[in-house]
């Protein structure tokens, strides 16, 4: 075990790093015991293995008992292999344990069950991940961009960090952690830690944690890396081939720390580096802390698309610092961190283009609220059982976001801004439920402006479905200038050529392809692909748009870029409702077809969704 950094013991002279405190709330997703015994750190020794697609080696809980008499530990895992467990006691001496691995549940995975002899003041678990771990991808070279060297990284969220690691996998707890993990010499390792030991590529890399994370937040990634720095605070680790392009893309990341810090209180996390990763990397980004993974399709070559490194960093105060309790609570971190990212695009980017791309999300949620049964559109959700995964939709992003649009518009922002900042503040590095923000919300925001917003209307948006009547509905200007040329297009009062696109923004582009009629006449969809050339779109977002507009009506001229398209990415946002679309529209055998050449490279996690819409 490395020794603890100076950062690390200035942490927890600070407080920053105590972790006993754990939030009492019922987490209905994780076995571990909490109300015995809480890991405080952990210490990974682990062995990268390529040709076997698994994890090796043991996880080190440092353990502080709850209660007197308990004797027990219980973990949470996931199609993991266990070895053999050890444990220090009192005397420093380590001795075997007795463990009981219990059968599999299909959303909860296999409880965990280890014995001691006396309260251990550490317990040792030696295990291997098996290659259908959830949690983590294994490429081959030729599914990465480098062709050249083999590729693997995890993706922990919601409850996948027991697919490779056994710990007590749920957000209302926090650990510091440690690691050694050793990989072939010519590939690089890099960890949601402190990565100055992943400088040097010689195979053997030590990490250090010293800030409290929950589970889901610890990450790893192994592949063709390389290094560049953008500012003092901020680098790009990457396959060669995309890294000069990333950093070109992405380099207002310091510009966006510095505003963050201005509006929220100072980044608590040290460095803000970003890992890019390959195509099928299944999510826009992951806000993992100190290295956020994220997806190449954002890199468009003209910075339309780094709102997701905003929503990332925000990351940093809502989600990372301040944290869901429990899964059903997630609007805490993904409507905070919606709501925080529209900021950073204001201050950096201007007002326009926040509201546009307010704009497009609001539509997007009132369209996806007709497609989901109502209990799902309450902010605070009600998973009965159900996994975790399914908490991911529109509404805990932008019914969150919109509900502090909603307050600030009512407060101020002098008012609001005051409020969030203390309340990250206030909650830093701990996990609150929706019950304790809403007594929160009421003590230190309602009652201190009485008349202005009521307890019941702030109910109404968390425990209701569907949205109250006077939530905000933004709007953009440059969008009703578009709408208004849309249908002069549609009347032929106009031409294609009148319409101004090379002054577009990409918001632009998607608010006008995804306002066209749904039964567009094909004469003009060939008008507008030889316009503008929309099949072969470079712009991720722009293409998905076009596909769906196109797959609708019957266009047949996408089918060869479409199918480049989803054997090329894994991104579910831009695959899923493709796959949907196809399938509802008559296309289901020619959309298997490409989903079995796609299917190996993508994330175990679109592969289980995309495998049910088959079913």
């Amino acid at each position: 075990m490395t020794k603890l950094s100076a950062l690390t013991l200035s942490l927890a002279m600070a407080g920053l790093v105590h972790t006993a405190n754990v939030n009492a709330a019922v987490d209905e997703h994780t076995y571990a015991n909490l109300n015995d015994v809480i890991t405080t750190h952990l210490h990974l020794d682990l062995d990268v293995d390529f040709d076997d697609k698994q994890l090796e080696g043991f996880v080190e809980h440092t353990l502080d008992w709850q209660n007197s008499q308990a004797t027990t530990l219980v973990l949470d895992t996931r199609d993991l292999e266990i070895d053999k467990v050890m444990y220090q006691g009192k005397s420093g001496n380590w001795h075997i344990a007795k463990f009981d691995l219990a059968k599999r549940d299909d959303v909860k995975g296999a409880k965990l069950t280890i014995h001691f002899k006396e309260q251990a003041k550490k317990a040792r678990i030696y295990y291997n991940s098996l290659p259908v771990a959830s949690g983590l991808q294994w490429l081959t070279p030729q599914q990465t961009a480098s062709k050249s060297h083999p590729f693997m990284y995890s993706q922990s969220q919601a409850i996948h960090a027991r697919s490779w690691i056994p710990v007590q996998d749920t957000p209302a707890m926090r650990v510091t952690y440690s690691a050694r993990v050793q990989t072939p010499k010519d590939v690089r390792a890099v960890m949601s830690a402190d990565n100055t030991g992943a400088f040097i590529k010689d195979g053997d890399y030590w990490f250090d944690m010293p800030q409290a994370i929950p589970p889901y937040l610890i990450a790893i990634g192994a592949g063709n890396l390389e290094y560049k720095e953008m500012s003092h605070q901020t680098a790009i680790f990457a396959e060669p081939q995309i890294l000069d392009a990333s950093v070109a893309e992405f380099n207002d990341t310091q510009a966006m720390i510095d505003k963050t810090n201005a509006m929220y209180g100072e980044y608590a996390w040290g460095r803000y580096d970003l890992l890019m990763l390959p195509p099928s990397f299944p999510f826009g980004g992951m806000e993992n802390p100190r290295l956020s993974f994220i997806t190449p399709t954002v890199v468009a070559g003209d910075k339309s698309l780094v709102n997701l490194i905003a929503h990332e960093l925000a990351h940093s105060w809502s989600g990372n610092l301040v944290t869901n309790a429990t899964w059903e609570d997630l609007w805490l971190n993904e409507g905070f961190t919606s709501y925080v990212e529209n900021r950073i695009m204001e201050e950096v980017f201007g007002r326009d283009r926040a509201v546009m791309e307010q704009a497009l999300d609001a539509a997007s949620l009132r369209a996806q609220l007709k497609t989901i049964a109502a209990p799902d559109t309450r902010m605070n959700l009600e998973l009965n059982g159900r996994d975790p995964d399914d908490a991911f939709s529109s509404v805990p992003y932008t019914k969150g976001q919109l509900f502090l649009i909603y307050l600030e518009e009512k407060f101020g922002r002098d008012r609001f801004d005051k409020f969030v900042k203390t309340y990250f503040n206030t909650f830093s590095f701990k996990s609150l439920t929706t019950d304790e923000f809403v007594a929160y919300l009421d003590k230190n925001l309602l009652q201190q402006y009485p008349g202005i917003v009521s307890l019941e209307k702030a109910k109404e948006w968390i425990y209701e479905p569907g949205l109250p009547s006077d939530a905000p509905n933004p709007t953009s200007d440059a969008f009703e200038k578009v709408d208004a040329l849309t249908q002069a297009w549609l009347k032929d009062e106009k031409t294609l050529a009148d319409l101004p696109t090379d002054a577009w923004t990409v918001h632009e582009w998607l608010h006008f392809i995804n306002n066209l009629p749904r039964d567009l006449a094909i004469e003009r969809m060939e008008a507008l692909d030889k316009a503008f050339q929309l099949t072969q779109s470079t712009n991720a977002e722009r293409a998905f748009a076009w596909y769906m507009l196109a797959v609708g009506n019957g266009y047949q001229a996408i089918y060869p870029d479409l199918e480049k398209h989803l054997v090329s990415i894994g991104r579910r946002k831009l695959i899923v409702n493709l796959y949907k679309s196809l399938i509802n529209n008559g296309k289901r055998d020619w959309a298997y077809r490409v989903y079995q050449q796609a299917r190996p490279g993508y994330h175990p996690l679109a592969q289980g969704t995309i495998d049910a819409l088959f079913e």
